[in-house]
């Protein structure tokens, strides 16, 4: 990581105004991506639905199946840039391996930021939220490790670690401004810190045979974009085209290329081109222009700016362009692509389970017992007794405006471990062989139940024991 907190800070010698401009962007980009993460949980629920009803209607159920095994190519003569080993990649290969890399590009990005001007960047504030995701990571490894220690499903102990950020703040949202803001960003950041432990895994576990000859290029490459990140290079083009070369050297190296994402994510710039005081100077001398009478006349008269009107506000929009920084532009532009069409579309391809040749009672049994336990009695117990404990010895406060209730009810939300849970399914069963697939099948099943059990219990809980009315410190609309 190239750039310090401190470049992105409000400079001491700004004046009141330029700090409440910093300081209202970081609030709005904290509630924006709240909002964004609860509305991604709708659409989220309504693929993962279809998905199930698509994957058990006799007739359309076949050609769901066979459909994800189409090939996929972007080629240019005899070179196919999605292909692995040489291989072609099937469509679910692509939707795994590359769109969900750019999921991971975001949630790197998203890191970055809570290092920097987020709640990571401060020690003191994200210390309770760091303890409770390392209770909710630890207790149901350890838990599901006692239940399967010795089957041939052991090897998915990491499968109960994540909690899915866009369901669990779509759940939240069902209960409104009843819902204090504190304990929302509580949670959206002990699911980023969950996500860091998900990279770790898998950059630790899931990695195949090693070519090293095609790391050493690629760290050439991100070498090169630590170079361009220190000389202030601020395209972002030039990020996202090495970028892309990266992860294909990663998919052909033995790392998983998600982790290709997340490296590059880092190395994007977070300090703009102009500096918030530069900008307003800007934008004062701009609209300077539209403050006589005889403009104000004009400008009531006509529909259609003239050349040098023009001028004076692309000057205004080129300033606003370069008061963003690229790692704010591009995870701003990011969000919406991921949230409403990469994760809905990972989530219809991978949480299809044929229902219909299990038996009902296979569900209190296995893996998916394994993992419902993990999920629900794991993470509550993991994120509440951890939290607990660092409130009790005084190392971190309670979140504004929140009790034990809320608290509890949340780390039961935590038991929501849907997309990176999957994610990381897929990559344990991977095999082809029908022993692998039952496995998956039956993972899939205990995290889609265990999201489920998890998220409905949270939800009774928190309306019940919720205060009525708005919340002191409610997100505004």
């Amino acid at each position: 990581m190239t750039t310090n907190s401190s470049q992105i800070k409000p400079h001491p010698s700004w004046d009141s105004e330029e700090k409440s401009v910093f300081s209202s962007g970081i609030f709005f980009s904290a509630r924006q991506a709240i909002r964004r993460h609860a509305t991604g949980g709708n659409v989220l629920i309504a693929a993962t639905v279809l998905a199930l009803v698509a994957a058990n209607i006799p007739g359309i159920n076949s050609h769901y199946f066979e459909f994800w095994n189409q090939e996929v190519r972007l080629q240019l003569g005899d070179f196919n840039f999605f292909s692995h080993n040489g291989h072609p990649m099937s469509l679910l290969a692509f939707i795994n391996d590359a769109l969900m890399a750019i999921f991971f590009f975001t949630i790197g990005l998203e890191i970055k930021r809570e290092i920097l001007v987020g709640e990571l960047s401060s020690f003191k504030q994200a210390l309770l939220p760091i303890v409770g995701a390392i209770g909710g990571m630890v207790v149901p490894v350890l838990l599901y490790y006692l239940l399967a220690k010795g089957t041939d499903y052991a090897d998915g102990a990491a499968i109960p670690m994540a909690t899915d950020i866009a369901f669990s703040l779509g759940v939240l949202a069902m209960l409104g401004k009843r819902v204090p803001l504190s304990l929302k960003i509580f949670l959206t950041t002990l699911a980023v810190v969950d996500d860091i432990g998900g990279i770790i895994v898998i950059a630790a576990f899931y990695s195949t045979h090693i070519e090293l000859s095609l790391l050493i290029y690629a760290a050439l490459l991100f070498g090169l974009l630590l170079l361009g990140s220190v000389f202030r290079i601020k395209s972002k083009i030039f990020y996202l085209g090495i970028g892309g070369i990266i992860w294909f050297l990663f998919l052909n190296s033995g790392i998983h290329p998600t982790i290709a994402g997340v490296l590059v994510a880092f190395s994007v710039p977070a300090t703009p081109v102009f500096a918030p005081k530069k900008y307003i100077k800007i934008i004062r001398r701009s609209i300077s222009h539209f403050k006589g009478d005889d403009d104000d006349t004009e400008l009531e008269k006509r529909t259609i700016l003239d050349k040098e009107q023009m001028n004076w506000l692309k000057e205004v929009e080129s300033a606003s362009d370069k008061v963003i920084s690229p790692l704010q532009d591009l995870e701003d532009s990011l969000h919406p692509i991921v949230n409403f069409f990469i994760v809905p579309l990972f989530a219809f391809a991978n949480a299809g389970i044929f229902l219909l040749d299990m038996e009902p009672s296979s569900i209190f049994e296995g893996i998916s017992l394994a993992i419902i336990t993990a999920l629900v009695a794991g993470k509550f117990l993991g994120i509440l007794s951890f939290s607990w404990l660092a409130v009790k010895l005084g190392l971190a406060p309670m979140p504004a405006h929140s009790n034990w209730h809320m608290m509890a009810s949340v780390s039961m939300l935590g038991g929501i471990g849907f997309t990176v849970s999957l994610f990381i399914a897929t990559l344990t069963f991977s095999g082809s062989d029908a022993a692998q697939a039952a496995l998956l099948a039956h993972s899939k099943l205990g995290i889609v139940a265990g999201s489920l059990i998890a998220g409905t219990a949270a939800f009774i809980w928190l309306h019940i024991t919720m205060p009525k009315g708005v919340a002191p410190d409610a997100d505004e609309d």
